[in-house]
């Protein structure tokens, strides 16, 4: 018997191109709490699919998942691809009951690359950088809790990284998102926390691990402490040895399964 249900939605056509998103339904009586999900590819690679293995996992396990496709930098640079993420958490919540979600809660999920774009919402929802204007959306983007894995939530001191260590493909990947520095700045979550101007501040969890060669793991356990002196609440969790990407890279790998459950414990506890 099937434990979740799924199906692709389309969302938003911008510049010609049509965006999805992919619903995963618990099959277990609603309702459900649920996230909606960007994904990681250094901006610009992936898809709404991307983070399938945690999709799979959390919709068997009782929560619901909308995984959205953004534009990507190839597309469009910083900050369209924001705007994407946030008209989808916006669509989400004004189409829920047209596509059979029933909600608890709505909470959100960056990996990678995706930190940043969730992050920007998470903590700015109402910005109108990134909030378009769009009528046929009453709600906003504001998030219940914000699950961040691997994020890049401080943009300019990673390009700075890829710099000093000659990781030309992430310096690339950088230029190719950001119009220029300025924009880093911008655009950073964890500038936003540190200079007291985010306006909302979510339950966090942070999944990092130590062997991350696309960031530096300190970096979490900085993020972490200017968040908590800005009144937010956040659990950082490090893994040992383990990449970036570290639960998609080897899902049975008991770092893996240590997150997956980490993260169910965490939207439950949102919930409950």
């Amino acid at each position: 018997m099937a434990t979740f249900h799924s199906e692709d939605f389309h969302f938003r056509t911008v510049g010609g191109i049509e965006l999805l998103a992919r619903h995963y339904r618990p099959a277990s009586q609603g309702p459900h709490p649920y996230i909606i999900d960007a994904h990681g590819g250094a901006w610009r690679n992936g898809d709404r699919l991307d983070n399938a293995v945690i999709h799979t996992d959390f919709a068997a396990n009782g929560i619901g998942v909308f995984a959205l496709d953004f534009r990507l930098s190839g597309q469009a640079q910083f900050p369209a691809p924001v705007q994407d993420v946030n008209y989808g958490i916006r669509w989400f919540k004004e189409n829920k009951t047209k596509i059979g979600a029933e909600t608890l809660s709505i909470g959100g999920l960056g990996s990678s690359s995706g930190g940043q774009i969730m992050g920007l919402n998470a903590f700015r929802p109402n910005d109108t950088d990134y909030a378009i204007d769009a009528r046929e959306l009453k709600d906003d983007a504001s998030l219940a809790f914000f699950i961040a894995c691997w994020p890049i939530l401080d943009p300019l001191a990673r390009f700075r990284m890829a710099q000093d260590e000659g990781i030309d493909r992430l310096v690339d990947a950088h230029h190719a998102y950001f119009p220029d520095e300025t924009a880093m700045t911008t655009g950073n979550p964890a500038q936003i926390v540190a200079n007291g101007k985010a306006t909302h501040r979510p339950p966090m969890i942070l999944l990092q691990g130590t062997a991350d060669g696309n960031i530096k793991h300190e970096r979490a356990d900085i993020f972490a402490d200017s968040y908590k002196q800005a009144g937010g609440l956040i659990d950082v969790h490090k893994f040992e040895d383990a990449p970036h990407s570290f639960i998609a890279a080897d899902p049975e790998s008991n770092n893996a399964q240590t997150a997956l459950e980490l993260m169910r414990e965490f939207v439950f506890a949102q919930t409950g």
